[in-house]
């Protein structure tokens, strides 16, 4: 049988770490990251990992897990969390997975997808291209052909926005369209999914508030102290939203102002490309942050129809 799993999904800033510990708390859950950059150990306060409080409330999986000079991909992903989630039911507990990386919760729910080989002579010369003029040109030149891509893709991921011309030169057909081809996979599990969203003004005004309370919490003296431990700016880990701003700054490339002013506007970027990664999901009920209760009922609801049992508040808090 599919195993049941649920699913809180959404934007950046918007709640879900305390979302997710509260819902668990309700349905004797373990919470199951679905972040790449919370795996990754000693980046802390820019990933905005869950604190050692925020762990002993709910039993956290998948995070904190990966030394930040090692690559991590959808695949090592998918194995990992299949894992995790195999242990939590064996102890007769209920998977929550919860994070932000919409191409990490789609490989865990339908597979990655098994395209074509690539063409490397492609691959080579827009390498090299794009170690010449960089990887935002060859975004925009991806954003004009496939726009739903060029919202997904991060202009600094210089792997998949090179995939994905690749994809376009060879087939002469957008990366976009094999990947909702494959939406169709079935599911590998049965799977709730809540997204959560708010007024997206407000959703900026919470961005913008903790960015400032990163840089309160130390986030400059954070990277200083990977650079002492041997992890170069380069590295795809440190290339990250935070991370990367932070570098500039050390390296005299920008100003403090700059860098805070940059951050907020970057990450509130992201936040749009995540908002339209998951509005595709037409699978994704979507609930307020506050309405806790809902997405009790939601989940409640669901386990009753796949066990054909009642799961209830009472039943999961008699002791």
């Amino acid at each position: 049988m599919e195993k049941k799993i649920i699913v809180i999904c959404g934007p950046t800033g918007v709640g879900k770490t305390g979302f997710a510990i509260a819902l668990s708390a309700v349905f004797m859950g373990e919470i199951v990251g679905a972040d790449s950059m919370q795996i990754y150990r000693y980046l802390d306060i820019g990933t905005a990992k869950p604190d050692q409080e925020e762990r002993r409330q709910a039993p956290h999986h998948l995070i904190d897990f990966v030394d930040p000079a090692h690559d991590f991909d959808a695949v090592k992903y998918v194995a990992q969390a299949d894992q995790a989630i195999e242990n939590i039911v064996h102890r007769g507990k209920l998977p929550f997975v919860a994070g932000g990386t919409g191409f990490y919760i789609k490989a865990l729910l339908h597979g990655l997808f098994k395209g074509r080989t690539a063409d490397e002579k492609i691959i080579a010369r827009l390498e090299a291209e794009a170690a010449q003029k960089g990887s935002n040109a060859l975004h925009e030149r991806l954003a004009m052909a496939d726009p739903v891509a060029g919202a997904r893709i991060h202009p600094n991921d210089r792997f998949r926005v090179v995939r994905a011309l690749e994809v376009l030169e060879s087939t002469g057909k957008p990366i976009t369209h094999f990947h909702e081809t494959h939406q169709f996979a079935p599911c590998r599990y049965n799977a709730l999914k809540l997204g959560l969203t708010m007024d997206r003004e407000r959703l900026y005004q919470r961005i913008n508030r903790r960015v400032d309370l990163m840089m309160e919490m130390g986030l400059v003296d954070e990277v200083k102290n990977l650079r002492k431990k041997g992890y170069s700016c380069d590295l795809k880990s440190m290339q990250s939203i935070g991370y990367r701003h932070v570098c500039d700054y050390l390296n005299g490339i920008t100003s403090h102002t700059e860098m805070i002013t940059l951050l907020k506007r970057d990450t509130r970027r992201y936040a749009k490309r995540q908002f339209t990664w998951f509005r595709n999901d037409k699978d994704i009920i979507w609930v307020e942050p506050h309405d806790l209760d809902q997405a009790s009922q939601l989940v409640a609801e669901f386990m009753k129809k796949t066990m054909g049992t009642t799961w209830s508040n009472n039943e999961t808090n008699d002791d």
